[in-house]
């Protein structure tokens, strides 16, 4: 038995820094209620880590960036949906929002909430307050805390276990949502919102102290004075449908029904996450591994004992070892399910069989099962925005405007559509179409489609090289490779992030970028196509001139080795890194597979072109640009969306024919 919740104190080593903020910080209040008052563009660094528990991060604009000058500091506001339900005055609320105070965009995360980029101090309160009064939250959004708890987004009202999980995934937001006032008080002058009633039963169990999970007599009885190492993440869902990338998560309950339907428990996964550090092997990405299965009626127990196993004895004094997934894999499964259940109070049953894992996006028209339908939408890189032609933003406005619809976010960035009546589909589809957005997923690149990117430069601080903005030209790139190798029919999970700390999810894709540089990134293969498997890092640094070089080897190898219907991911999982660096090391560039073209500085305030035939050798064939030459060609590139080698090519062959 667990005699006490009091959190074990490190005897050599000290808590670290941001520990001590949320002890001073009475429950998340200051110093980001005295400093919100105060007319300044920016907080200071321990107001800062507590905003974040409010749903905010400080940022500054990279592009904006003038040596001297102050930095270009703005905000980026993220909601909690859970589930990725978003109800239709929240939406219309968010998008007046984005247009007032934001960066005239919103963008869909892969955790199904949305964040608006681009608010100033000023503003925040008034767009926070905003958003709560429309039935929304960004309460612990952000932070060392529960985050959004995912779910799959697909609203079929046929398929009971979908509107379980649907259920569960908010009754679990609501056990694990923080009870200080501070929020009402900081965002709406202490008036208390008006939200939907909590679900009586979540409400007695968040009290009941089981065995040592309950701090007594506190204002956070579940989290006490210092809440919880790091980031915490849930989702549920129902046997087979990995549309929430399970294996990612801290903890994931999969609903287990009877033969009425019926919820009759839940299987159990624990210690999965993404987040890791360029050079430090000690952090890693791993997926979660199945714990056990728990009763219904035991469930909201068997979570907090989850949650205080994590929060006294995950590590608060390397914040870099301080996620779920670092105890479990120094305790080992056995140990972490043994504390447990001592939390709980009891033993932990055997996982019930599941079938296969496999991941859908729900893209495209569907019956919803009562009649209506619901319309699952692409939304590249997640972005909803205005942009020449394309006007997703203003369609999406419209639509619900006109047909008052509520949506679901999806854990793929996308959006669908819910309830709508038959005889307004197509009036939908029109409206879509007029303002450039294609409703129908097959008549987009399907490259496109299962790909995610996460937003980087300008705005992220941690960001090393570019992401959303980057990822259209190098999915480009990759669809020119494959038509030109016959290999045009081929798509694979493509995910991109600007810093390794894994935002969407690169190390579960079948080919992920990890920004290591300006310009440069780590390239990993070899996951699954279900997001059931890792992918492992295959290239430390490849500069993204040298993308064709390095991907054409590996998929002439794919084109002539791989089994019938055998995915690229599973390929190189299964021929392995040495067979595929020794194909790639003796490949022969022939015929119209020509070498790319990499522009590099000499040094001499010029620009010279280097020819990579990336073979061994590397040899090398340098052309020199003159600097004003190059920086048309570099502005000329980036207004145009294209890599700067192939305008080079491009500009080279049409002199030659010309000859």
């Amino acid at each position: 038995m667990v005699k006490s919740s009091t959190p074990p104190t490190p005897v050599t080593r000290k808590p670290s820094k941001v520990e001590g903020i949320k002890e001073r910080s009475n429950f998340l209040r200051e110093p980001v209620a005295t400093e919100i008052l105060q007319d300044t563009t920016h907080f200071t660094e321990e107001a800062i880590q507590i905003l974040k528990f409010h749903g905010s991060y400080q940022q500054d604009n990279r592009d904006n960036r003038i040596k001297g000058q102050e930095k270009d500091y703005q905000f980026m506001v993220r909601t909690k949906n859970p589930g990725g339900f978003v109800p239709a005055q929240l939406y219309l609320t968010l998008d007046k929002l984005a247009e007032e105070y934001g960066n005239q965009t919103l963008r869909v995360t892969t955790r199904q909430g949305f964040q608006m980029h681009g608010i100033l101090k000023r503003n925040l309160k008034s767009a926070i307050a905003a958003i709560i009064k429309s039935m929304g939250s960004t309460l612990g959004a952000c932070g060392d805390i529960n985050r959004n708890v995912m779910a799959p987004p697909a609203p079929f009202k046929n398929k009971p276990e979908y509107q379980h999980a649907w259920q569960y995934s908010e009754y679990v937001a609501q056990l694990l949502s923080p009870q200080t006032g501070a929020y009402y008080e900081i965002w709406l002058d202490g008036e208390k919102a008006i939200s939907a009633e909590e679900n009586p039963e979540v409400v007695a169990a968040r009290q009941k102290n089981g065995t040592g999970t309950v701090f007594h007599d506190s204002e956070e009885p579940l989290y006490g004075t210092h809440y919880m190492p790091r980031k915490f993440k849930c989702s549920v869902t129902v046997p087979g449908d990995n549309s929430v990338d399970l294996f990612s998560q801290d903890l994931t309950l999969v609903v287990i029904t009877n033969d009425k339907q019926e919820v009759e428990g839940f299987n159990i996964y624990a210690g999965g996450g993404l987040g890791r550090t360029h050079g430090k092997e000690e952090t890693f990405a791993r997926l979660a591994d199945p714990i056990g299965y728990i009763a219904k009626a035991d469930v909201y127990d068997a979570i907090k004992a989850i949650v205080a196993t994590q929060r006294d004895y995950g590590d608060r004094t390397d914040r870099r070892h301080a996620r779920l997934k670092y105890l479990i894999n120094d305790w080992g499964v056995d140990k972490f399910r043994s504390m447990v259940e001592k939390y709980l109070g009891k033993p932990l049953e055997a996982s019930k069989p599941l079938p296969e894992w496999k991941y859908e996006d729900f893209l495209g028209w569907h019956e919803q099962g009562d009649g209506k339908l619901f319309l699952g939408i692409s939304v590249e890189n997640g972005r909803i925005k205005d942009e020449g032609s394309f006007r997703l933003r203003t369609a999406l406005r419209e639509i619900v405007q006109q047909y008052n619809l509520s949506m679901r976010l999806t854990p793929h960035h996308n959006v669908i559509l819910c309830d709508i009546a038959p005889d307004q589909k197509q009036a939908i589809a029109n409206l879509l179409v007029t303002h450039g957005v294609e409703p129908d997923p097959n008549a987009i690149s399907q490259l496109v489609r299962y790909s995610m990117a996460c937003p980087a430069l300008p705005t992220c601080g941690l960001a090393t090289t570019e992401s959303e903005r980057v990822m259209p030209s190098v999915l480009q790139r990759i669809e020119v490779l494959l038509n030109r190798l016959g290999l045009s029919q081929e798509h694979f999970v493509v995910r991109m992030t600007g810093c390794p700390n894994g935002c969407a999810r690169p190390y579960m894709a079948e080919l992920g970028f990890v920004g290591n540089g300006p310009s440069t990134y780590q390239l990993w293969l070899g996951a699954d196509a279900n997001q059931t498997r890792l992918a492992q890092v295959y290239i430390e640094k490849l500069p993204l001139d040298n993308l064709e070089a390095e991907l054409e080897p590996l998929l002439v190898y794919f084109k002539q080795s791989r089994q019938p219907n055998e995915s690229f991911g599973d390929f190189c999982d299964r021929i392995g890194f040495d067979s595929l660096r020794e194909f790639t090391s003796k490949y022969e560039f022939q015929g119209a597979l020509e070498p790319e073209i990499a522009l590099q500085d000499d040094g001499n305030g010029e620009q010279e072109a280097a020819a990579n035939a990336a073979t061994a050798a590397k040899a090398r064939r340098r052309i020199t640009l003159r600097e004003p030459v190059y920086a048309k060609l570099k502005a000329t590139a980036e207004s145009q969306g294209k890599p700067m080698t192939q305008l080079v090519n491009e500009a080279i062959e049409a002199f030659l024919q010309g000859q």
